[in-house]
C-alpha cells in the first residue's frame, strides 16, 4: 500500500465497463465534454490525440483501450477527466464521471491479482463502500510518464 493512501481521501469516482474506478480530487483539474480530439502519429494506441484546452495542449488517453477493455462509442455520458501529475496534464476518456466521495484510506485493500479485466499493475488498492467496489487506479502506472511526456512538445 502506497504511503500517500492516509487519512480521509476525496476521490472522483469514474465509469468504465461496469465498474467504478476512483482518482484522488487533488489529481483531478477538471471533467469537461468531450470535444475534438486531434490524431497524433507514431503514438501508443491508446492515446487517442490532443486536445486544445484553454490554449494548453493536452494528451487524451483512451481508458478503455489502456486497460484492454473494448472501446465504446462516445455518447451524451461520456466524459473526459483532465489529471496532473508532475506538471503534466492529461485526459482519460472514460465512460461516465460518477461523483465525488471521501473514502477513509483504512478501506482501501491492495489489489487482488486480477480486479475484473483491468491488470494489477494499473491498480492502487480497491475500496470497499457498502454495496459498492471503488478500483483506485494508480496513475504513475496509467500515465508511464515517459511516454506522456513526449507530448509536451506537441
Amino acid at each position: 500500500m502506497s504511503e500517500h493512501l492516509t487519512g480521509d481521501l476525496k476521490v472522483i469516482v469514474f465509469q468504465l465497463q461496469d465498474e467504478e474506478y476512483g482518482i484522488p480530487v487533488q489529481q483531478v483539474r477538471s471533467i469537461e465534454k468531450v470535444q475534438h480530439i486531434t490524431r497524433v502519429p507514431r503514438t501508443a494506441p491508446y492515446i487517442k490525440g490532443v486536445i486544445n484546452l484553454r490554449g494548453v495542449v493536452t494528451p487524451i488517453i483512451d481508458l478503455r483501450k489502456r486497460f484492454g477493455l473494448q472501446e465504446l462509442e462516445i455518447t451524451e455520458n461520456t466524459r473526459i477527466i483532465i489529471v496532473s501529475k508532475d506538471d503534466i496534464e492529461v485526459g482519460f476518456i472514460v465512460d461516465a464521471a460518477n461523483d465525488v466521495i471521501d473514502i477513509h484510506s483504512d478501506i482501501i485493500e491492495p489489489a487482488p491479482e486480477v480486479v475484473g479485466s483491468v491488470e494489477v499493475e494499473y491498480i492502487q488498492g480497491v475500496a470497499k463502500l457498502d454495496k459498492r467496489l471503488i478500483v483506485m487506479i494508480d496513475l504513475d502506472e496509467v500515465l508511464e510518464t515517459g511516454n506522456i511526456r513526449a507530448f509536451q512538445g506537441v
